[in-house]
């Protein structure tokens, strides 16, 4: 770690630290000022350079909520535990709500969702539903329905 604090003393070492992260995925802001002081750059270095890249226009918490949310959906989860996850991460409220509430089909990803792991459908007992319920839940589908 000594090495890294180190490197991390000027804006331009900052930047280039920050562009090696962003070249790997997209950050949020908050993400990207976590990592940055963890290797040891101080707060007021990081912001400065954390608001150069956003002017440039290389980090965005839009561009970061967006792809966050496709990669999630695409493994299953649902809009509940995505905008925990984004509001973790730092981003906006009002964000948070525009890209869950683009058009994901979500009712369709949540009978894939329960389809897939549980290939044998609705439980007659009811300690199973509450199962299935709990796990729909967990995956953030609170709106699902054992119909």
């Amino acid at each position: 770690m000594f090495g890294r604090q180190q490197q991390l003393e000027t804006p331009q070492a900052i930047r280039r630290t920050a562009l090696d992260l962003l070249a790997r995925r997209e950050h949020s802001r908050l993400e990207m000022l976590r990592k940055l002081k963890l290797r040891g750059a101080s707060a007021d270095q990081c912001e400065a350079v954390i608001e150069q890249l956003q002017e440039d226009g290389l980090l965005s918490d839009e561009r970061f909520c967006e792809a966050y949310v496709h990669a999630r959906v695409q493994r299953g989860y649902g809009p509940q535990r995505l905008g925990e996850e984004l509001r973790e991460r730092g981003v906006d409220d009002s964000l948070i709500n525009a890209v869950l509430g683009l058009d994901w089909e979500w009712e369709a990803r949540a009978a894939a969702a329960f389809a897939k792991r549980f290939p044998e459908g609705i439980a007659a007992d009811p300690r199973q539903r509450a199962k299935q319920l709990g796990f729909m839940r967990y995956r953030g589908f609170a709106d699902f329905r054992l119909d």
